[in-house]
């Protein structure tokens, strides 16, 4: 019976292309390695590895082996990180999506204390402005600013409000005709976020009650920062969260269009996949995020 063990020390040996590296790798004796694949070769009956005095390399048997074996190896790796994560809330691997402007801006603080504080706890993070599917990616958990969610099949878990504002360049308010309304404003002054390259919908509350517009289509882009240096240059309108556009506010890069006319704000979320019990290291993730973002309520970090 072909054990997994001798099939994770050939493993080690091609992939290292030496017997001493696959050794240090598996923490194990040099001669141990030596005899387990002798034993491999006999168990199997075929010669698996060419060994040289420059190099080792796998034989057309030996690569057959490792082909069929390897897809079992990181099977069974992977449903042991698994149990890990589930049974250890401070010990483990974490793998967290995140939007870009947001994660630039305050993860690495979240991210620097999170690790202080959990140091058995290591962090894999893609950034994308896409809202992936946390299933398909096989992702612990997603960092989200979005509205109000619809979909079901996940598990979400609201942090906080995300204040927005339309801003625009002091050079464009001299282009634009004077507006009252939102339904006054020129749609190719107005330049949408959106991920998938459709016109944004912009929903406004005020005096005169609850209004929605469209924005143009001659600007659409899945970036809130490339939207604000483009607002910034004078090329438009944008609706963007505070946590984007508060230094450009703040030193007169951008003015406010309309404030008497509030954005309404966006969540921050967190959202996992189905869990039919949180496992414990996405719940302390989520704790202490949470906690974070209590201490910061306007979501302004420096590490």
């Amino acid at each position: 019976m072909i054990e997994l063990k001798p099939i994770r020390v050939l493993r080690a040996v091609s992939d290292l292309k030496s017997f001493s590296l696959a050794a240090r790798e598996l923490n194990i004796a040099p001669a141990s390695v030596t005899r387990i694949v002798a034993q491999l070769e006999k168990d199997f009956g075929t010669q698996l590895l060419l060994r040289t005095t420059r190099k080792v390399s796998l034989t057309s048997a030996g690569a057959t082996v490792l082909a069929r074996y390897r897809p079992l190896l990181e099977g069974f790796d992977e449903v042991t990180r698994s149990l890990q994560r589930a049974n250890q809330p401070d010990k483990g691997h974490l793998r967290l999506t995140a939007p870009v402007s947001l994660g630039v801006a305050l993860l690495p603080q979240v991210i620097s204390g999170f690790r202080l504080a959990f140091p058995n706890i290591s962090v894999e993070i893609n950034f994308t402005d896409t809202l992936l599917d946390v299933i398909e990616e096989n992702c612990d958990l997603a960092v989200r600013v979005s509205g109000p969610p619809t979909d079901k099949s996940t598990i979400w878990r609201k942090l906080c409000e995300v204040p927005r504002h339309m801003i625009a360049a002091p050079s464009l308010f001299e282009r634009m005709p004077n507006a009252d309304h939102p339904r006054d404003l020129n749609p190719d002054f107005l330049m949408s976020y959106d991920a998938q390259g459709r016109p944004e919908t912009w929903d406004f509350s005020g005096a005169g009650g609850d209004v929605s517009i469209q924005a143009g289509s001659k600007v659409i882009s899945n970036n809130g920062d490339f939207l604000l240096a483009l607002a910034i240059a004078g090329e438009g309108v944008c609706v963007l969260p505070d946590f984007i556009t508060d230094k450009g506010l703040a030193n007169g890069d951008v003015l406010q269009v309309m404030p008497n006319w509030p954005v309404t704000s966006l969540w921050l979320t967190l959202y996992y996949p189905p869990y039919e019990q949180l496992p414990p290291i996405v719940g302390t993730f989520a704790e202490y995020f949470e906690s974070f973002v209590q201490d910061h309520p306007n979501l302004e970090t420096r590490v």
